[in-house]
């Protein structure tokens, strides 16, 4: 298993021969849990179960590989409409993964952060999220962002709002960024959405200006690394001009 992981990690180092042509930051719109889930004729909590535990394996993966940045769309701001089973259901595995995030994350080299409104959480949920992401394991470790009740609207009124607050003025880009959720991280270069579906749903509107798009015709929980090396792939070959002429 080491030897596979590390000839991974060298064939995607190699290619274009160099690492600038592996993404610092990529993020994945993770569609598709519930239908993985009732097209087995199982309940759609099932599948959002199988996918929490594909999110693990594929941050593992991205940490081995050298990916710096990873930003996950776990919960839009409008979810909340799902069904109250459904919704109870993916915020107790979000739990649980933070109290397993406390106990093994310092030993995984992964570093959590929660992008989104967090004011709807509170008590014991909000001091875990807190207390998870003030863990650090180390300065190379992978940054894992899970966007939860996030939408990527209430995200620049919000960094509008904050801005112009402290500015009392007119606001440039650099203000803005500076009170976006993702401030001070590079901006993703790969989005990736799984489950065939062509659409943002909200998600990084201001940060994928010049993001390389991949859509995966898989459901979320049937994702593998060999996908996300497909992934890669693609983005090594894609031609970065951000506006110029080379």
């Amino acid at each position: 298993m080491f030897r596979k992981k590390e000839a991974k990690k060298a064939a995607v180092r190699q290619r274009d021969g160099n690492m600038s042509r592996v993404p610092a930051h990529i993020a994945i719109i993770m569609d598709g849990n519930g239908r993985w889930a009732t097209s087995r004729g199982l309940p759609r909590t099932v599948g959002h179960r199988e996918g929490a535990k594909k999110f693990r394996e594929i941050a593992s993966y991205c940490q081995e590989i050298g990916i710096k940045y990873l930003t996950v769309y776990a919960f839009s701001t409008e979810n909340w409409k799902r069904p109250k089973e459904e919704v109870d259901a993916i915020m107790q595995l979000f739990h649980d993964y933070l109290i397993e995030a406390r106990q093994e994350l310092r030993t995984r080299n992964i570093h959590i952060q929660v992008l989104g409104d967090l004011s709807v959480f509170d008590g014991e949920f909000r001091q875990l999220i807190d207390e998870v992401q003030s863990m650090n394991p180390g300065p190379d470790a992978l940054v894992a962002n899970l966007a939860i009740n996030y939408g990527g609207r209430a995200e620049l009124v919000m960094a509008a709002n904050a801005a112009f607050a402290e500015k009392q003025g007119p606001i440039t880009e650099s203000d803005l960024e500076a009170h976006l959720y993702t401030a001070g991280q590079p901006d993703p270069e790969l989005i990736i959405r799984t489950s065939g579906e062509f659409r943002l749903s909200g998600f990084l509107l201001w940060q994928c200006s010049y993001s390389e798009f991949y859509f995966s015709d898989l459901l979320w929980p049937d994702f593998t690394t060999d996908e996300l090396d497909r992934a890669l792939e693609a983005f090594a070959g894609r031609d970065r001009r951000f506006g110029a002429v080379k």
